[in-house]
């Protein structure tokens, strides 16, 4: 294993969730915060074990439907599945950039190439930032610049993951959501909190495939996720 938990050898599958664990997931201020409490146990005399959870639309690694933002968007258990599920993925190295900085244009020429080379309509943006998860600074990650996102939506990409928990900036004043309005507004979907997309990089896998199915919840703005990817023969 890597210090981030990463398999030396390539996997069949790469899990890319955070696990959930009580008082270990880092929420956006005034969201639910993520609890799992035994309600039934057969250690104590219970039929079967069977658990609560408390947690929001937004708890760990999640999608954003467009209704997160806009009143007449889609909601969660009607956005196009054909986008999450088995669907192919290019993944844009940004491990070099630093806390609050701007990811640009410029930063994404090389998946930009790809991803109109063979109409992928998933990019995962890894900034290596999953490895601050649940620490102070986790929220200091890169940003992604609105105007990119836009060009990103006119290029045919309709899903942005993210190892960040927002691909706008967030600060301890406030977060901005330019890039949500943006790429939600157009019909886009955005994932936030991924992890181990350094290793779909290191393993050198050349057709990524993904699978970021949400929870069919009617009329709700977004849902936890299982994310999880292998390589394709794309």
């Amino acid at each position: 294993m890597t210090p981030n938990g990463i398999p030396q050898s390539s996997p069949e599958i790469v899990d890319l969730t955070h696990a959930l664990i009580p008082g270990e997931v880092p929420a956006c201020a005034g969201h639910p915060c993520y609890n799992a409490s035994l309600s039934f146990g057969i250690s104590k005399g219970d039929f079967a074990n069977v658990h609560t959870l408390t947690l929001g639309t937004h708890t760990g690694t999640h999608i954003d439907a467009p209704y997160h933002f806009f009143m007449d968007g889609a909601t969660v258990d009607r956005i196009d599945l054909s986008l999450l599920s088995a669907a192919s993925a290019v993944v844009a190295d940004l491990r070099t950039k630093a806390f609050h900085e701007c990811i640009v244009w410029d930063d994404l020429q090389t998946a930009a190439e790809e991803i109109e080379a063979r109409h992928v309509r998933v990019l995962l943006l890894c900034t290596g930032w999953s490895r601050n998860w649940n620490k102070p600074n986790y929220s200091k990650h890169p940003f992604l610049d609105p105007d990119a996102a836009r060009r990103l939506f006119e290029l045919g990409v309709r899903v942005i993951g993210l190892d960040t928990m927002s691909p706008d900036k967030v600060t301890d004043e406030e977060e901005t959501a330019d890039v949500h309005r943006i790429f939600l507004g157009s019909g886009g979907i955005i994932v936030e909190n991924l992890t181990h997309l350094e290793a779909l990089i290191d393993y050198g896998w050349k057709h990524i495939t993904v699978s970021l199915l949400p929870l069919n919840l009617a009329g709700c703005d977004g849902s936890p996720i299982r994310a999880v990817a292998w390589e394709g023969t794309q």
